[in-house]
């Protein structure tokens, strides 16, 4: 795809946008290596940590993603990514001034309002700039940017809270997304699609998907994933540190690396997929989400019964790469259900779906869980409330299936 004079280049642009991506998994997930500290020193509950961890953040997240997406679609998606990473970020640094959990709670919201405006208008840049036998590919470069996110965010929140406190963790890499969005706004430019294309107003592409059975199959197949996703992620620095004895510069390490390696080679090889099968027959994209969920969720529930740190990475190797192939192949797929001007309103509504199911409660269902099994099963009980979350992987992979013969009929290039 050529560029106008002045455009930033489509690999220049995916770049930039990776990077962006990686801040917004680094500021969302870096509380879940942070949450034994943090319950420790302002003597929270495993609920009100779960609470932190996903409903602070989605309750905003969620609902300010359409808003923010008909925003860009009509203003401009650069401009609002951009601001977008400079609120959060802000917000993340103030996380370590809180002083009690409604604090905490506060600026957790502000991340989320901030995020909102990340996520939905970077999708719809990259199919502007790509091509779309290259779509899903360019996505899974784009959402590698997650798991190298929490890698970093686990490796250097562990690294910084064990030298300092988890506080100054909060602040430094806060202060280091806000140094980000300078580069950002000097090279980032609209691709030559969304620049010339005239808008579409918000009532017609809510009509449009409120009457698409894919779109919602999609939107809650993956929502469900990540109620498991989410709630596991979230949880493993701590499950780490109670069950495995480990300290939380070894849970970083160890859940750092792990996401690392199951998190880009998951990413990748689904966006590898999904163009393979998905360019043969447009089903072949949801299916490479199905076919993975379908195997992840069991797999998970036997990792975790690993009797030592070793046996644990080790075997959550397989699923914990399977829980990440969907992100790409699914996220081109809502792309290709309207036209390309509706399509950051068409993701954030996604979005909306996904994270108020998948970010809102899945920290939360496992802490509550964890509460509740606590008095009969003692430090065991947050073991088998993620053992219980991980069967959300196979209603996951239903809808998923389902979904796959809808997308041949509605599929728009």
């Amino acid at each position: 795809m050529g560029k106008a004079k002045g455009a930033t280049s489509p690999n220049m642009a995916l770049a930039m946008l990776f990077v962006v991506y990686t801040f917004n998994f680094l500021d969302r997930q870096v509380l879940s290596i942070l949450a034994q500290p943090i319950k420790l020193d302002l003597g929270l509950s495993d609920s009100q940590v779960g609470a932190l961890g996903g409903l602070a953040f989605a309750m905003l997240y969620s609902t300010m993603a359409i808003p923010l997406g008909l925003l860009a679609d009509r203003t401009g998606r650069v401009r609002v990514v951009g601001i977008s990473l400079a609120v959060w970020s802000g917000f993340t640094a103030l996380c370590g001034l809180a002083g009690n959990f409604t604090q905490l709670f506060l600026y957790r919201l502000g991340v989320g309002v901030g995020e909102a405006g990340g996520v939905a208008p970077s999708y719809a840049l990259i199919a502007g700039y790509f091509p779309p036998g290259r779509r899903a590919r360019a996505l899974a470069i784009y959402s590698a940017g997650a798991p190298l996110g929490i890698a970093i965010g686990v490796l250097f929140g562990s690294a910084i809270a064990a030298a300092v406190n988890w506080r100054v963790a909060f602040i430094a890499l806060g202060l280091a997304g806000l140094l980000t969005a300078i580069p950002y706004f000097l090279l980032m430019r609209e691709p030559v699609e969304t620049s010339t294309a005239e808008p579409v107003p918000a009532r017609v592409v809510f009509r449009r998907l409120a009457v698409m059975p894919v779109f919602w199959l999609l939107a809650f197949g993956a929502a469900f994933s990540s109620l498991a996703g989410y709630g596991l992620s979230f949880w493993m620095p701590a499950l780490a540190q109670r069950s495995y004895g480990l300290t939380l510069v070894q849970t970083g390490q160890f859940v750092g690396l792990s996401v690392l390696i199951t998190g880009v080679t998951g990413v990748l090889t689904g966006g590898w997929l999904g163009d393979r099968f998905g360019n043969r027959d447009r089903s072949g994209y949801p299916l490479v989400g199905g076919w993975a969920f379908a195997i992840c969720g069991p797999t998970f529930a036997i990792a975790l019964f690993s009797p030592d740190p070793v046996w644990l990475f080790v075997s959550l190797l397989v699923p914990s790469s399977l829980a990440y192939m969907w992100m790409a192949p699914v996220i081109t797929t809502v792309q290709h259900l309207v036209s390309p001007r509706e399509r950051a309103t068409a993701s954030a509504c996604y979005l909306l779906i996904n994270n108020s199911v998948g970010l809102g409660l899945g920290p939360l269902v496992v802490g509550k869980l964890s509460d509740m099994l606590a008095p009969t099963h003692g430090t065991e009980s947050l073991r088998l409330a993620m053992v219980a979350v991980a069967g959300s992987y196979v209603i996951a992979a239903v809808l998923m299936f389902l979904a796959a013969p809808r997308v041949r009929a509605a599929w728009q290039d």
